[in-house]
C-alpha cells in the first residue's frame, strides 16, 4: 500500500498451564512465558507501531501482595523500550535467584503464569502512554479485577456509554476502549456478587466462598451478558484477578484471531504464523477461533472454545489478507498470489499483449507476493504462446528458430525502490513537497525512451497521494510510453469502522473520482438528494438505516471511475499516458474466499452500525466537517 494508514492492532496471549519450576527444569527459564509473549509481539510488529504493553498475573498469591503486574511504552522504539523496562527488573537478581523460580514469583513483577501482550495502531485520539493497552480495572476483590486489551472499533459507542450511566457509572471518558472494560467491568462485579450472595447463607467462610467464585464464575454467560448491544468488529482478551481469562472474536469474524493449546501452554495471537515461530508448531495444530466464540482458560487450567453470542455471516475482514497480515502465513501467501494471477488478463489487454516492450514491477514491498503471483500468471500465457509458435512452425523448426521462442520472457524488473526517510521539517513548503517527491528512487536504464510501457503493481490504492506525489513522478524519469498503475485490491470506496483509519470520504481517491464525474456531468444535484437521505435517516435505528451511497456510485461504471482515478494521480507536466487497473470485487472473493468482508470495496457492511457510520461519513463531507463519523 503506497499510502500509509493505520488499522488493527495485536494481541498476544500466553497462560502457562504448569508451575514456573517445569519450565526452568525443561526450557532453563523461569521466564518462559515472557520470553515467548515478546516473540510473539516481535513476530507482529507490523500491527502496531504507535505503542505496546502487557501485564502479568500470578495465580493463587497470598494477600497482602502485589499479583499484578503492567507495563507499557509510546516510545519510538516502543517493544525494545517495553523489554527493556521489564527485564530491568531481573538485572541485579543473583544467579542463584534467577534459577529459583518460587522466588522469582514471590518477589519480581512479571513472574505470573498468565501474561497479556498488545500492540497498539490508534485510529483516533492521541499517542499518549494512557492510550496504551492493556488497560486495568482493579479492586479489593481479586475476582474483580479486569485486565483487557483488544484489537477492536466499536460503532456504536454513544449507545453503550449512556448504558453505563443508566447503571449510575461515571466513566472517566467516552471511548470505545474504555466502555468495553466497564461494560465487561460492570458485569464481572455482578456475576461474582451473584454468586457471592448464592454461597453465603451455607455458612462458608470468605477464603471458601472466594474458592468457590474462582470454581464457578461463568465467563460464558459473563460475556453474553456484557456484549449483546456491541455493534463492531473485535477480538478482546481479558485476565481475571485470580486467574481466569478469555479471548472473545466478535460474530461476523471481522478482526482476526488463532491459538495453540497442549498440556503446557496455551498461546493466543492475532496472526497464526507468530504462534508457529513462537512454540514452533505445526500450521494444522493452529486453530482459529470460531466467530461469536470465546477462547475460556479457567484458573484450574481447563481450556474450552465456547459459544457466547448467536454466530452471523462470515465476513472477516479481506484487508487481513491483502496487506494488513504479514504474508508469512500459508494461505494469506496463496492469496496474494492468487489476487495478483487475477490480473493477468486486464494488464495484459492494457499493453496489447507485448511482452516484448513491456517492463513489469511492484511498490511497495508489501506488493511482492501478489507480485509473484502476476509473474507466474505471465510465464503461463507466455508458454500458451511459446507452445503455439512451435507447432505453427510445423516443418520448418530449426533449432535457431526454436531457441528464439523460447528466450521469450516477461521483462520482470526491480524498477521503484523506496528510499529511507528524510527529515523534511526545516524545509519550506516548496522544498519540502520536492523531498516527498523523493521517497522513492527508480532503476535507471532499464526501460527504452518512449518505447516501453511500465506496469506497476501495487497492493492497494486508497487515497493515492504518493502515487501522484512520488511513484508516477519519479518513475516517469524513466521515460516509459505509458505508465499502468494495476491494484490487487479493489476500488476503496466506503469508510471503515471496526479497526482500519479510514473514516473520512473526501481522502479515498475512488470517492473523489466520483464526485468529478457527477460535477462533469451536470449531475451535482444527485449529490444534494443523497445527503438528503442520508439527513432523513440520521436519527433513526441503526438497524433500519441504508447505505444511500451504494446508488450513488451506481450512476457510473467500474471502469470509467478507474479512468478518473488515473487522471487525478497523474501529477502535471508529465508525458507518459497514466491507466489505472482495480482487482475486481468478484476477483477478490474468488481469491481470497474465506475472508469476504468487503465493505469498503462494496458498502456491504456486516453490523447495522456500518451503514449509520457511512452515511455519516458522507453528511460530514457535505457540510464541510472533518470529524470522523463515529
Amino acid at each position: 500500500m503506497s499510502d500509509q494508514i493505520k488499522h488493527e492492532c495485536g494481541i498476544a496471549l500466553i497462560r502457562l498451564l504448569k508451575p514456573l519450576d517445569f519450565y526452568h527444569k525443561k526450557y532453563g527459564t523461569a521466564l518462559y512465558g515472557l520470553n515467548k509473549l515478546r516473540l510473539l509481539l516481535q513476530k507482529q510488529r507490523n500491527r502496531g507501531q504507535d505503542g505496546a504493553g502487557l501485564a502479568s498475573i500470578k495465580l493463587n498469591p497470598k494477600q497482602g501482595t502485589r499479583y499484578i503486574s503492567r507495563h507499557r511504552s509510546n516510545s519510538s522504539n516502543y517493544l525494545e523500550d517495553l523489554f527493556e523496562g521489564v527485564y530491568n527488573r531481573f538485572r541485579n537478581v543473583s544467579t542463584e535467584n534467577l534459577n529459583n523460580p518460587q522466588w522469582l514469583k514471590d518477589n519480581l513483577p512479571y513472574t505470573g503464569e498468565l501474561l497479556l501482550g498488545h500492540l497498539r495502531y490508534g485510529t483516533h485520539g492521541d499517542n499518549t502512554i494512557e492510550t496504551c493497552h492493556p488497560f486495568l480495572r482493579q479492586n479489593n476483590w481479586i475476582s474483580r479485577n479486569l485486565v483487557l486489551a483488544g484489537n477492536f472499533n466499536l460503532t456504536n459507542v454513544d449507545e453503550l456509554f449512556n448504558e453505563l450511566v443508566e447503571y449510575g457509572q461515571y466513566p472517566k471518558e467516552k471511548s470505545d476502549t474504555v466502555t468495553v472494560l466497564e461494560k465487561i467491568g460492570h458485569f464481572l462485579d455482578d456475576e461474582v456478587q451473584r454468586l457471592h450472595d448464592w454461597f453465603k447463607p451455607d455458612d462458608y467462610d470468605s477464603d471458601e466462598i472466594n474458592k468457590l467464585i474462582f470454581e464457578n464464575l461463568d465467563i460464558q454467560r459473563l460475556l453474553r451478558r456484557s456484549s449483546k448491544k456491541f455493534d463492531g468488529g473485535y477480538v478482546m482478551a481479558g485476565l481475571i484477578g485470580h486467574g481466569d481469562a478469555f479471548v472473545m472474536r466478535d460474530p461476523s469474524g471481522i478482526r482476526p484471531a488463532f491459538y495453540y493449546a497442549n498440556d503446557e501452554i496455551v498461546v493466543v495471537a492475532s496472526e497464526r504464523p507468530a504462534i508457529q515461530t513462537a512454540v514452533d508448531v505445526h500450521f494444522s495444530k493452529v486453530k482459529e477461533l470460531t466467530p461469536g466464540h470465546a477462547l475460556i482458560i479457567k484458573c484450574n487450567g481447563k481450556v474450552s472454545e465456547e459459544p457466547y453470542i448467536d454466530q452471523l455471516e462470515r465476513r472477516a475482514c479481506s484487508f487481513e489478507r491483502i496487506y494488513f497480515s504479514r504474508g508469512t502465513d500459508r494461505d494469506i501467501y496463496h492469496e496474494r498470489k492468487m489476487l495478483g494471477k487475477q490480473l493477468v488478463k486486464p494488464v495484459l489487454e492494457a499493453v496489447n499483449h507485448d511482452f516484448k516492450k513491456t517492463v513489469f514491477s511492484f511498490v511497495p514491498n508489501t506488493a511482492e507476493f501478489a507480485f509473484y503471483g502476476l509473474v507466474e500468471g505471465l510465464e503461463e500465457k507466455l508458454n500458451c504462446l511459446k507452445k503455439e509458435k512451435i507447432l505453427n512452425l510445423g516443418e520448418e523448426l530449426k533449432p535457431k528458430k526454436l531457441e528464439k521462442i523460447l528466450e521469450m520472457r516477461a521483462r520482470v524488473e526491480k524498477v521503484a525502490i523506496k528510499d529511507v526517510k528524510m527529515r523534511t521539517f526545516i524545509a519550506d513548503d516548496s522544498s519540502r513537497s520536492d523531498l516527498v517527491s523523493h521517497v522513492y528512487d527508480v532503476t535507471y536504464g532499464i526501460v527504452e525512451n518512449e518505447r516501453d510501457t511500465l506496469v506497476l503493481l501495487d497492493d492497494s490504492i486508497v487515497r493515492g497521494t504518493t502515487l501522484k506525489n512520488s511513484i508516477i513522478k519519479i518513475v516517469s524519469r524513466l521515460r516509459p510510453k505509458k505508465i499502468v498503475i494495476v491494484s490487487s485490491a479493489p476500488q476503496i470506496r466506503y469508510p471503515d469502522c471496526y479497526g482500519i483509519d479510514m473514516s473520512r470520504l473526501n481522502e479515498f481517491v475512488a470517492f473523489r473520482a466520483l464526485v468529478e464525474l457527477l460535477k462533469e456531468n451536470k449531475k451535482e444535484n444527485l449529490l444534494k438528494e443523497t445527503y438528503e437521505r442520508c439527513k432523513a435517516q440520521e436519527n433513526m435505528p441503526k438497524e433500519q438505516i441504508k447505505n444511500e451511497l451504494i446508488p450513488l456510485y451506481e450512476t457510473f461504471d467500474y471502469e470509467t471511475i478507474s479512468d478518473k482515478i488515473a487522471e487525478i494521480v497523474t501529477p502535471v507536466g508529465i508525458k507518459p499516458k497514466v491507466e489505472v487497473i482495480y482487482q475486481t470485487i468478484e476477483g477478490l472473493h474468488e481469491a481470497c474466499p474465506n475472508n469476504n468482508g468487503d465493505w469498503y470495496f462494496s458498502g456491504n457492511y456486516p453490523t447495522p452500525g456500518g451503514n449509520k457510520v457511512v452515511n455519516q461519513s458522507f453528511i460530514n463531507y457535505m457540510e464541510n466537517n472533518d470529524k470522523r463519523a463515529y
